[in-house]
């Protein structure tokens, strides 16, 4: 989630300048010694866990896709405005704004919010 701000927040880690960061890309940062892999969507700026709930894989390194989804009947589409992160071990799907597992919810990935300040990023932990 993305929230927009006059000053740094005291209660936020500097991850980088917005400027820095284009649209379809993220970057990865270390927080208290956790990977959390910052992403900028056409949505706005949005924190996960790096490590996959599954088993630990390094979900960051796998690619960023829209998702498959039905329309009213019942036909499949494709849906570029929803953008998930596939694991690269075991191909596990997560939508970067929730964290939420595509098809199983009992499984979620961590996210945590960033914060824009004066062209900077930050993200809450």
């Amino acid at each position: 989630m993305t929230g927009e701000t006059d000053a740094a927040p005291p209660d936020a880690h500097h991850v980088g300048a917005a400027a820095d960061l284009d649209a379809g890309d993220h970057l990865l940062v270390e927080i208290e010694g956790i990977e959390i892999a910052v992403y900028h969507t056409e949505n706005g700026y949005f924190a996960v866990s790096n490590y996959c709930v599954h088993q630990g894989g390094p979900l960051c390194e796998g690619p960023v896709t829209g998702s498959v989804s039905t329309d009213e009947n019942g036909e499949l589409r494709y849906d570029d405005e929803n953008q998930v992160v596939r694991c690269p071990w075991h191909g596990w799907e997560f939508d970067i704004e929730s964290g939420e597992h595509l098809s199983r919810g009992q499984y979620s990935q961590p996210t945590y919010d960033v914060l824009v300040a004066d062209g900077e990023l930050y993200v809450r932990w």
